[in-house]
């Protein structure tokens, strides 16, 4: 029988590394690496580990993420709203209907939980 237990182990998996679209990008030329560890069966959750370099992007949420900063910091400001920093240990959640910008400062790597509508 398979373990129910899934650890987030770095090196057993190969990230994807991507850029953030230009469209979206308001500052830098912040890239990602997304170690995606977990996906449910029907595709609605997934769960991993995010890295990304500095720069500042517009971000629009559909989906519900708890997020906890292991490293770096950035600053979450939501549309109309006051500006959130986060660094190594901050934990938050971005419920769908979210409108506003990620900026990195300092390369930021967190763990995540998404899950879609």
């Amino acid at each position: 029988m398979a373990s129910q237990i899934l650890t987030f182990d770095l090196d057993k998996l190969v990230p994807d590394v991507a850029s953030i679209a230009d469209e979206k990008v308001i500052s830098g030329k912040p890239q990602t690496r997304t170690w995606n560890f977990e996906e449910s069966p029907d595709g609605k959750l997934y769960a991993g580990v995010w890295e990304a370099t500095p720069g500042k992007w517009r971000v629009s949420y559909d989906e519900w993420e708890y997020c906890q900063v292991a490293s770096g910091v950035s600053i979450v400001t939501e549309d109309g709203g006051k500006a959130t920093t986060l660094k190594a240990g901050d934990s938050l959640i971005l419920r769908p209907g979210f409108k506003g910008t990620w900026e990195v400062i300092e390369t930021t790597r967190k763990t995540y939980v998404i899950r879609l509508p």
